[in-house]
Parts: C-alpha cells; structure tokens; sequence
C-alpha cells in the first residue's frame, strides 16, 4: 500500500501563486506514475496533472500554461505549481499514485487532499 500526504494549499489572490507538495510513502517502488486531482464544490472530481516514472507529463487543458508538476525521487516527493491563478481554480486538490501492472493490490491511491482557494 502507499501513503500520501498534501500539503501547502491556502488563500490566494487572483494572479498569484502557489506551490503543492505530495510525499509518498509504503510501496513507492511499485508506483507507475503520481498525478493531481481536483474537486470543486458541487462538481465532479477532475484531471490537473501527471508526471510517469520515465518523467513524461500530461496536464488538463484548462492548466496547461499555468501549472507546472515535478518530482524529487530522493524525497519520495511530487510538486505542482501552481501559477497566474483564477477563481475557478478554487478546489480541494488531492494527490494520487498508479500502480504498475504486477502490483497486487489496489489500482490507485489517493491522499486527504489540500484546500486552494482563489479569491479577491
């Protein structure tokens, strides 16, 4: 199983600036590639951002431009930047892990999740 943990949401002005972390923990040597997720109120959960373990990334059309995911394998640990915010960016952004195909187990796992809000 893995562990993870959100930190460094908050309370931003529109334009500014932000800096997500995630630390994973447990079977980390299983994970195929971690990503981000958010979920606004009264809405379905969507796709932000993917880094694979070979370093390839993917981001949702309404981020790219804007947001930047990364890795520190030695901290075991995935960022996402978050820059020139919007009010819509306002969400409960939560990490996940995808495990690789002869992982037994659960197929992906999620963390508690961080509140970023964007507002005036």
């Amino acid at each position: 199983q893995v562990q993870l943990v959100e930190s460094g949401g908050g309370l931003v002005q529109p334009g500014g600036s932000l800096r997500l972390s995630c630390a994973a923990s447990g079977s980390i040597f299983r994970i195929y590639a971690m990503g981000w997720y958010r979920q606004a109120p009264g809405k379905q959960r969507e796709f932000v951002a993917a880094i694979q373990s070979g370093g390839s990334t993917n981001y949702a059309d309404s981020v790219k431009g804007r947001f930047t995911i990364s890795r520190d394998n030695a901290k075991n640990t995935v960022y996402l930047r978050l820059n020139s915010l919007k009010p819509e960016d306002t969400a409960v952004y939560y990490c996940n892990a995808e495990m690789d195909r002869d992982y037994v187990g659960q197929y992906a796992y999620w963390g508690q999740g961080t509140q970023v809000t964007v507002s005036s």
